[in-house]
């Protein structure tokens, strides 16, 4: 019985040594060189492809894809008349750990204003229109406010170094997104240097996004930290806003505060709540969660889209802004609060912070 056994298996053993060199030959239809590319007329997927690795970009944190109710988690009776609450899906994409940042917007203003740089295929902008459409307008800090003594703040905010680390304000909704752009091509300018695929574009996140990637986790809390103080058990506040009529400075800053002042959320994130609002990429409109699909959804007003049939030049566009700021009260500080501003407005509480579509799996394990 074992001789048996051992003939048939070493009778085995012998064919596949055959045929394993005579497929190495390609004698048998399969591997070796074919006559087109060495696939044989087969459908294989084209060679050489080196494998795609998605690598966190530099000052963001992975936001992990997941399920969440979108909107008010508060008594809010006349924004729930006709912003309902919605169970919605989100993808998994990166995010800027802070807004961005005096020092980080600089960055972006230097390279066209003081290095003259360019980058190909990348559009060039002329020094005078630059500095209309995208350079931050320091004179929010006396224009959006009445009887204010605003003009030290005017004067240092932008250039002087004690502001480095503070968020940017005075720039608008279409500057946030040229920042982006510019900010992907001078990624993936050096990315094609040393032979790297494309990363995704940075972007402003859409309204779901931010609202989701600010509760870090917290599904239906009241605020990034949960429910529902505004203190921590040291008496400390945990946001920069404004406390009371009258009272800017019990979070410890009169205006903006530097970026990670307060804690992080679950995420990661700072100043999900407070320090300045931020764009969003949405249109605003006040019933617009229930009416958008619940995977990824992104709401944009056919009135001001100019691609629309329903575009109408007469309309402004209103973008949407979330988070609350320096000069707001704690209702604006909520996860689901939801305002705006005109598409065109500069702002002294108004800043913004970028994303980036994550590509791969969508398990909610990504990360």
């Amino acid at each position: 019985m074992k001789l048996v056994i051992s003939q048939r298996y070493y009778g085995l053993l012998a064919f596949a040594l055959l045929a394993l060199t005579l497929s190495s030959c390609g004698l048998l239809g399969i591997g070796g060189k074919g006559k087109k590319g060495g696939d044989s007329g087969e459908l294989v997927g084209v060679p050489n492809r080196e494998g795609w690795v998605m690598t966190i970009p530099y000052g963001m944190v992975p936001i992990p894809a997941g399920t969440f109710h979108m909107g008010q988690a508060d008594e809010d009776p006349a924004s729930t008349q006709i912003n309902f609450n919605k169970q919605v899906t989100i993808g998994p994409f990166f995010m800027d750990d802070t807004e961005i940042t005096n020092n980080e917007y600089r960055q972006f203003t230097n390279f066209f204003l003081v290095d003259n740089g360019t980058i190909e295929g990348f559009e060039t902008v002329d020094v005078e229109t630059f500095k209309k459409k995208y350079y931050p307008d320091s004179t929010v800090w006396v224009r959006d406010f009445f009887f204010f003594l605003g003009d030290p703040v005017q004067d240092y905010y932008y250039w002087h170094p004690g502001y480095d680390d503070y968020p940017v304000v005075g720039v608008n909704w279409d500057a946030a997104v040229f920042f982006g752009k510019w900010r992907t091509a001078y990624l993936n300018d050096y990315r094609k240097t040393i032979g790297e695929f494309p990363m995704p574009e940075f972007r402003l996140p859409s309204e779901a996004e931010w609202e989701y990637a600010a509760r870090g986790g917290r599904d239906m809390a009241k605020y990034p930290w949960g429910n529902p103080y505004i203190r921590n058990s040291k008496g400390c506040m945990l946001a920069n806003f404004k406390p009371g009529r009258g009272n800017f400075y019990d979070d410890g800053f009169a205006y903006t505060s530097p970026v990670q002042s307060y804690f992080a959320n679950d995420y990661g994130l700072f100043d999900t709540s407070g320090n300045v609002s931020e764009w969003c990429l949405d249109d605003f409109n006040p019933a617009s969660v229930p009416t958008v699909w619940d995977l990824n959804p992104e709401y944009i007003d056919p009135r001001t889209d100019p691609n629309s049939k329903k575009f109408n030049a007469k309309i402004p566009p209103r973008k949407v802004i979330r988070g609350g700021s320096w000069k707001d009260v704690a209702y604006f500080l909520e996860t689901g609060t939801r305002t705006y501003e005109y598409k065109d407005s500069v702002r002294a509480y108004i800043g913004f912070r970028c994303a980036m579509t994550h590509l791969g799996r969508s398990s909610g394990n990504e990360f």
